[in-house]
């Protein structure tokens, strides 16, 4: 029987995601053997998911809050952490199992619903490793136990809707947000995992490549985002008052966080301590700072000064762009997406949203999605075989015009699915509890109006 290409791949190409392990007697396994646990591999893995976590909180939820005005400080801190509990929950009652079980290439099943069964193979507290899409062509074993890949799963789960909160910043109800992201992680965040980083997902069978999130994280968040940005409408007072951060310290701290826990994103996405989590590294950190310095110098000069919002900014940008990239591209690729995100999420956030009029309050659409498809795009102009080659496939997934059109495909499918799903849920729960806080209390200040507090 063919393989697919997440099988012809193996273990290094699957950015996160995982099964189950395959002597349990559910739909998801079959009864081969299963790998052996390496001890490295499992403490890198541990360790990329803390890293991860903090990405999340405090990392996403000092870079938000510092960018907002004093009055709604709290409560874009508050969206944050609470995003993180929620899906935490989410994604053990019912998201892991629909991501990460074989099912059919479109969704998963309900093997793992309450993640039932993961602990199974537990004696004396040692475990085993998995196999994902064990009974699949794909199958491919790994070398942690299914807890920490479930685990580091979980930690890309919760930034992502977490990433949306900064197009609706300063206007969504509290009760709003909590409803929208569950719905938004169970429709729309669980299946495009399925489709991308499962073992038979029908993006992976395309062979889309997506190391760490492109597709899945980042252009899923993004035009998320912006559906949120056009159904709520403006700010009050937006482009007539001063919106202008509150604290850009707080910023600076927080996408600082980011940028260091991103090496748990993108090295801890090659599944183990190895040669191509050192690759995924070395991108991650040469983009990240070209991105910065290709956006503070073209704010420079475009505007006559380089910005602290501006070079943070362009950091993030590099991330973004980099990840579904990093373990696919040699330095060098890695140093032309860095500049090309922070050139081209500089004239997003500024230019495009002005001539087209939307007001996405932090940039999630014009740093997090755009950033995303360039990433995506240029994925598949870089890409090195020789870091995805296997003794079966030994040419790699190879740059070229044919792995570009496959990118392409798998950003337009992204894009329709996240932006037309997202749309539905927003009008949903707008019908059904309202999404927005009243003109009065958007000018008074979500800190106060939602929470009962406020900065000193």
């Amino acid at each position: 029987m063919k393989q697919n290409w997440l099988s012809r791949t193996r273990a290094p190409l699957i950015a996160t995601g995982l099964l189950a392990l395959p002597a349990f007697a559910t739909s998801a396994f079959a009864a081969d053997a299963p790998p052996k646990i390496d001890t490295g591999d499992t403490a890198w893995m541990l360790t990329s998911t803390a890293l991860v976590l903090m990405m999340t909180i405090p990392g996403l939820a000092l870079f938000y809050a510092g960018m907002v005005r004093k009055k709604n400080v709290l409560a874009t801190m508050m969206q944050s952490f609470i995003i993180c509990c929620l899906v935490t929950i989410t994604w053990m009652v019912i998201g892991y199992s629909l991501a990460f079980t074989n099912g059919n290439p479109y969704i998963g099943d309900f093997s793992r619903v309450m993640l039932a069964g993961i602990g199974a193979h537990i004696n004396q507290g040692n475990d085993v490793a998995f196999v994902l899409g064990a009974g699949t062509d794909g199958a491919t074993p790994f070398t942690i136990p299914e807890t920490v890949y479930m685990m580091f799963q979980m930690t890309f789960a919760i930034i992502t809707p977490g990433l949306i909160a900064g197009a609706f910043a300063d206007r969504m109800k509290f009760s709003a947000m909590c409803v929208f992201m569950v719905l938004w992680s169970i429709f729309v965040y669980s299946p495009i995992a399925h489709w991308v980083w499962s073992a038979n997902g029908w993006l992976a069978t395309l062979g889309a490549a997506d190391f760490a999130g492109g597709t899945v994280v980042h252009i899923n968040a993004g035009i998320a985002g912006l559906m949120a940005a056009l159904v709520m409408g403006k700010r009050v007072g937006y482009g007539r008052d001063n919106m202008m951060p509150h604290n850009l310290a707080y910023a600076v701290i927080g996408a600082s966080l980011l940028w260091v826990g991103w090496f748990g994103f993108n090295a801890g996405s090659a599944v183990g301590a190895n040669g191509r989590a050192g690759m995924a590294m070395a991108v991650t950190q040469i983009a990240t700072a070209a991105a910065a310095l290709a956006w503070t110098f073209a704010e420079w000069a475009a505007k006559g000064k380089p910005s602290v919002l501006g070079a943070i900014s362009g950091a993030v940008a590099g991330l973004v762009a980099i990840t579904p990239a990093s373990g696919f591209v040699l330095p060098g690729g890695g140093l032309a997406i860095g500049i090309a995100a922070g050139v081209i999420c500089f004239w997003s956030a500024t230019s495009l949203k002005h001539m087209l009029g939307y007001d996405d309050s932090l940039d999630a659409f014009g740093v997090h999605g755009v950033g995303g498809i360039v990433g995506a795009l240029l994925t598949g102009v870089f890409a090195y075989g020789p870091l995805s080659a296997t003794a079966g496939t030994p040419a790699g997934i190879v740059g070229g015009l044919h792995q570009v059109m496959i990118q392409a495909e798998a950003v337009l499918v992204t894009l329709i699915w996240s932006g037309v799903i997202s749309f539905i849920i927003l009008k949903v729960v707008d019908a059904a509890i309202g999404l927005r806080v009243t003109q009065e209390q958007e000018i008074e200040g979500l800190d106060v109006v939602l929470h009962g507090e406020q900065l000193g």
